[in-house]
């Protein structure tokens, strides 16, 4: 028995009957266009097939193997991401020109910095996602990480396709949900386990303990003219996360924070913030009561500290040391320098100092005499009470 075409259940359109009288059921989309003459094409980077979303290596053509650059802030990764869109991309990488590493056969596009464009997919972020799903974005954009800008991309698609309000028309649950696909679900933050959702929360994590840590060991020093001054060098670029709370801290005093490990400043005048991106500072000389508080700081430091508590692990871990040399406290003073001070124009130690001929060093071997601690000679200095020997 011969089948008519476009009536049997085979390659044909529709629904048809067989010679025994069964019926054909209906043809699936994608078997009536595999008929027609093949699978369709994708339409966008995003589409859907059988299997799942199309990967950028599988989805062949010119734009399988993309990477965006874009300039290391916040409105150009914002940028890179509305052109992907725009665009119809997939890139597999988006990171800063001097971080991108290409790969052997990967075509760079460079992408401008827009703010109008990084302004609508901050509004878009916060409509869809929430306004944490933003700040992670954002903090997440701050990180040292090379991967930042690509880890903060992926989260952005997987973000705005999970917040997209399905339709009930076609669920079988319709009858039972009351509606419930279509209206706001969770945060796309609260999947943590993720793929595209772990890596943004740990950068942002990282970023925001960087910034906490700063909060806490930044010292500011007090220079002419008023203006109060800190330097840092953090692992991230957590300078625009500090300087809202320390604008409430000093009100109106202008003050100015110096990263030296990005080379950037921010700058408080009283009234609004801004950065500037700068590899040196010309800065006027310290204030005349400087050096008094700093030597008092560091004497009252020294006074809270117990000794019988003393932990230099745990110091370690709390206050890490590579944030001591621009911590105040922490900056011993080089020796010498207090002896120096101690001693008159003539060389000689003047009395009533703290290194004056009070202290008295006892000559090693012998007992019940002092030496000078210069010229070891004992005329003149008083004896040690008895019982104390030296050495």
């Amino acid at each position: 028995m011969t089948r008519q075409p476009g009536v049997g259940g085979g390659a044909g359109g529709g629904a048809g009957r067989h010679g025994d009288g069964r019926k054909d059921a209906a043809a699936p989309v994608w078997a009536r266009a595999a008929a027609a003459g093949g699978v369709p094409e994708a339409t966008g980077p995003r589409a859907a097939t059988a299997t799942g979303p199309v990967s950028p290596a599988s989805a062949g053509g010119p734009h399988a193997d993309v990477a965006y650059c874009f300039d290391g802030t916040l409105e150009g990764l914002l940028s890179a991401i509305f052109a992907a869109y725009e665009r119809r991309e997939d890139p597999a990488d988006v990171a800063c020109r001097a971080n991108l590493q290409p790969r052997l056969g990967q075509r760079i596009v460079d992408i401008p910095t827009d703010p109008e464009r990084a302004l609508r997919v901050q509004r878009g972020i916060c409509r869809t996602c929430g306004p944490a799903s933003y700040d992670a974005v954002k903090c997440a954009s701050l990180s040292d990480d090379p991967r930042a800008g690509t880890v903060a991309y992926r989260f952005v698609r997987h973000a705005m396709a999970a917040g997209k309000p399905r339709a009930c028309a076609s669920c079988k649950r319709r009858s039972a949900c009351d509606g419930a696909c279509t209206r706001p679900g969770r945060s796309p933050l609260s999947d943590v386990a993720h793929p595209a959702v772990e890596p943004l929360v740990r950068l942002s994590r990282a970023v925001y303990n960087e910034r906490h840590r700063m909060m806490q060991f930044l010292r500011f020093e007090h220079l002419e003219g008023g203006v109060w001054f800190a330097r840092c060098s953090p692992k991230a670029n957590v300078v625009p996360l500090l300087m809202d709370w320390f604008c409430g801290r000093f009100n109106t005093q202008p003050f100015l924070i110096h990263d030296e490990a990005h080379h950037l400043a921010g700058v408080y005048g009283g009234g609004d913030w801004y950065l500037v991106k700068t590899d040196q500072l010309n800065l006027p000389g310290p204030a005349a009561d400087e050096a008094a508080m700093q030597r008092a700081w560091k004497r009252f430091y020294r006074a809270v500290a117990v000794e019988s508590r003393y932990n230099p692990e745990l110091r370690r871990q709390f206050m890490p040391k590579r944030l001591w040399k621009n911590i105040t406290e922490m900056q011993e003073d080089a020796p010498g320098k207090e002896l120096a001070a101690a001693r008159g124009p003539s060389g000689q130690w003047e009395h009533g100092t703290a290194r004056g001929p009070s202290r008295q060093i006892p000559q090693a071997g012998r007992r019940g005499k002092a030496v000078d601690p210069e010229s070891g000679d004992g005329a003149g200095l008083s004896t040690p009470p008895s019982g104390q020997t030296g050495g």
